[in-house]
C-alpha cells in the first residue's frame, strides 16, 4: 500500500480535526485496531507500518491533533509529494523535502522538522554513513500536525492573538 502525507491536513486516510470516531473508523480502513488500555488509537500491520492518533487539549478538545507513521519494513510506502520519507536515506530525504519547504533540525534530537507545514521526521540517532544501521540511517516514523503543534505558551499565544488556529 502507499499512504501520503498531507501536512497540515493529514496522513493516509486520517485528517487532523477527527473526532475519535472518525479517526476509528479511518484506521479500521488500514487494518485492525490494537486495544490500549491509555485509550490510545493506532494500526499495526505486519510490514512494520504503524499509524497512531494523539488528542488536542484546550480548543481542540476530543479532536485529532497529530497523526504519527511508523516505518514499515517492507512492501508499504509513505511519501511526502515525490519523497519516500522511510525508503531513502534520512539526509537525502530532508535535502528533497527542502525543495518544497523549509527543513530545520532539532536540537534535542536527531530528527529534522519542517514547521511551515508540521512535519516532524524522527529516529533515535543518527547514523548517515552506515545503512546497514537502519534506525540511525532510516528515518524511523513522521508526525503531521497543525502548525504550532510545538509551539511555547508565549508562541500559541500571539498565534491566537494574531486569529490563527492552535497548533495543539
Amino acid at each position: 500500500m502507499e499512504f501520503l502525507l498531507d501536512p497540515p491536513y493529514g496522513a493516509g486516510p486520517l485528517r487532523l480535526g477527527m473526532d475519535a470516531d472518525e479517526a476509528r473508523a479511518a484506521l479500521e480502513t488500514v487494518g485492525p485496531l490494537r486495544p490500549s488500555g491509555d485509550g490510545t488509537l493506532a494500526v499495526h500491520l505486519g510490514s512494520g507500518l504503524g499509524f497512531s492518533v494523539g488528542f488536542g487539549v484546550g480548543p481542540t478538545l476530543g479532536r485529532v491533533n497529530a497523526i504519527e507513521v511508523w516505518r514499515p519494513h517492507e512492501r508499504d510506502v509513505v511519501r511526502f509529494r515525490d519523497v519516500d520519507v522511510f525508503g531513502l536515506p534520512a539526509l537525502e530525504v530532508v535535502a528533497r523535502i527542502r525543495r518544497h519547504v523549509e527543513v530545520v533540525a532539532n536540537e534535542d534530537d536527531d530528527g529534522f522538522t519542517a514547521r511551515e507545514l508540521y512535519l516532524a521526521l524522527w529516529r533515535p540517532f543518527a547514523e548517515d554513513d552506515d545503512p546497514e544501521e537502519p534506525e540511525g540511517y532510516f528515518f524511523q516514523s513522521v508526525l503531521v500536525a497543525r502548525p504550532g503543534y510545538d509551539d511555547t505558551p508565549a508562541e500559541a499565544a500571539a498565534r491566537l492573538a494574531a486569529g490563527q488556529e492552535p497548533g495543539y
